[in-house]
């Protein structure tokens, strides 16, 4: 029996640490080349060619956490079709400060067309696939 669970958990380590992960970390630099150059644009003007969400996340915070795979499992299921991001609002203050971000986890759905929407909170999966359908306008096939 512990030999098993020695097994299993050697396994999930495995798994986890050997994951190549779909979803990008954001810096100011590449949200204003992949999102919106704000130093030079004042009316939205979406920088992507299609459309993608973003997590304004803490690595301190439990309902992130619980975010994160959900997120990682939608850029497999929408591969090529959304882009995720995440931006770590420790280390991006500006950015946050610039959405407004009070609490975490916070996620920006940003249509190709049109003005992006904020959403807060742990939101499960049905959800996420919910809003890419009406505000990305994205369907899994």
């Amino acid at each position: 029996m512990l030999i098993e669970y020695i097994y299993k958990s050697e396994k999930v380590k495995y798994l986890i640490n050997n994951h190549k992960t779909m979803l990008e970390h954001l810096t100011k630099e590449t949200f204003k080349q992949k999102v919106f150059n704000f130093e030079t644009n004042k009316e939205w003007k979406f920088e992507g060619d299609k459309p993608a969400i973003i997590d304004f996340y803490a690595d301190w915070c439990a309902p992130c956490k619980i975010v994160a795979p959900i997120l990682e499992e939608l850029s497999q299921d929408f591969n090529g079709k959304v882009d995720i991001y995440k931006v770590n609002t420790e280390e991006e203050r500006e950015l946050s400060a610039m959405f407004g971000i009070q609490s975490i986890p916070s996620l920006l759905f940003i249509p190709k067309d049109g003005q992006p929407q904020m959403a807060m909170g742990a939101l499960p999966k049905d959800t996420f696939v919910k809003a890419f359908k009406d505000v990305l306008n994205v369907e899994k096939e």
